[in-house]
């Protein structure tokens, strides 16, 4: 069932793009617009709370950090999570790298032996997935490399989906970390998070899980996937830019060695050694994004506010519009599932590449006729590469998204093989 029309609730979606023509938002996948109650928020506080946190001793200062840890409680909540398990990041790619440099700093010794637990070396295997976004691979190339370790990687098949034939033999014994994301950002296929987590926990693995495009578009708790990992971003779930959130269980985070060192993260300094304050303070030195956390907190609340499982039917009906009349065009190709349009595992994206056409080009056909998409690689190079493509043109929903906006998007994009003279 489709959700309401909420337009009236995001400011930027009122404006006109090209030649006066109303904007179609389908970029929601990169960034997702904001709503008035999260603007507000942040406005708010400058004009009326702004202070350093948690060390001030005047009003203001209780205020901001009230409002600071108030935000953090609304993140771990929409989660499932505990508060102290939720650590404040620059973005979802900060709270990747946030694991990944503290593997290797406890690799490397730091931590002494109660970070013991996430030491990897010679002969360890580190396994991620053809589908990861960079921010989820790359951190675990390096830390491969810095370690001696093996990178090993899930395959997937011509559809997107993970093949899990030789899973005991990708994650064994040797298996170290595995991280997957847990909704595609070109295919929109949903991971299938229980087989992984399960297989992990058998050989003794970390999970970590990329949650950028999950968290915002279906409901999920942290307790119940079972994962000890997962990144989150705030710009692509209706929140400010700036700020992502890293769900860590406590007790790992509690020895898990910080990679940011500075003042707020430290329990005791000396000339000669420091000690570290227990999670999420550790990985929160210097100064923190309050603002944007207040605002971060203001999105989830909005979310909540609609239901997840609301918003996830929702996105389903329009990617289902986007998935059939994608179907029906000649000379272009979706990336991912096809022939369920209504797929219970695939999320509000439609991927595309056009015969014979560039994706740039594309996008600017789209664009003439005030459609905005996304074109490009979307940070997943392997992925394109197996599918046999340099890049796609990417259609992406949110709770703003209408029926309207979906069928706009195929009828413009109908019109792409004719405009470049691509015969079929």
């Amino acid at each position: 069932m489709l959700l309401p029309d909420l337009r009236g609730d995001f400011p930027i979606l009122a404006r006109t793009v090209r030649n006066g023509k109303p904007l179609v938002y389908l970029d929601s996948g990169a960034t997702a617009q904001k709503p008035r109650v999260v603007l507000d928020a942040e406005r708010e506080f400058y004009e009326r709370h702004n202070a350093a946190v948690q060390r001030g001793a005047h009003l203001m200062a209780e205020e901001a950090t009230e409002a600071f840890e108030g935000a953090r409680a609304a993140v771990a909540a929409f989660v499932g999570a505990d508060s102290d398990e939720i650590v404040w990041s620059e973005n979802a790619t900060a709270a990747l790298n946030l694991v990944a440099s503290g593997i290797a700093n406890a690799s490397a010794g730091i931590g002494g032996e109660e970070s013991a637990r996430f030491r990897v070396g010679p002969g360890d295997e580190i396994c991620v997935t053809e589908t990861e976004h960079h921010a989820n691979l790359v951190p675990w190339q390096v830390l491969a490399a810095k370690t001696g370790a093996a990178l090993r990687w899930i395959p997937v098949d011509d559809e997107g989906r993970m093949i899990l034939d030789d899973l005991e033999t990708l994650v064994n014994e040797r298996t170290r970390v595995l991280a997957f994301t847990h909704a595609s950002n070109v295919t929109g296929i949903i991971s299938p998070v229980q087989a992984l987590v399960a297989r992990a926990q058998a050989v003794g693995a970390l999970t970590v899980l990329d949650g950028c495009q999950s968290v915002p578009h279906i409901p999920v708790n942290v307790k119940a996937l079972d994962i000890d990992f997962m990144a989150m971003s705030a710009h692509k779930m209706l929140g400010p830019t700036g700020i992502g959130a890293l769900y860590g269980r406590k007790d790992l985070l509690d020895v898990l060695p910080p990679s940011i060192l500075g003042g707020g993260a430290v329990k005791v300094v000396t000339m000669e050694e420091t000690s570290w304050q227990a999670a999420p303070t550790r990985f929160e030195a210097g100064s923190q994004p309050v603002a944007q956390a207040v605002a971060m907190g203001a999105a989830v609340g909005y979310l909540s506010s609609l239901g997840m499982d609301r918003v996830e039917a929702h996105e389903r009906e329009i990617a289902a519009i986007m998935r059939e009349g994608v179907a029906q065009i000649p000379g272009v190709r979706l990336l991912g599932p096809v022939g369920d349009a209504n797929a219970r595992d695939v999320i509000g994206v439609a991927a595309v590449s056009v015969e014979g056409v560039h994706p740039h080009d594309v996008g600017q056909v789209l664009d003439d006729s005030g459609i905005a998409v996304r074109v490009g690689h979307h940070c997943t190079q392997p992925l394109h590469r197996r599918f046999g493509v340099t890049g796609s043109t990417r259609a992406s929903a949110h709770v703003y998204t209408t029926a309207d906006d979906a069928h706009a998007f195929v009828e413009a994009l109908a019109t792409v093989p004719a405009f470049f003279g691509v015969n079929r």
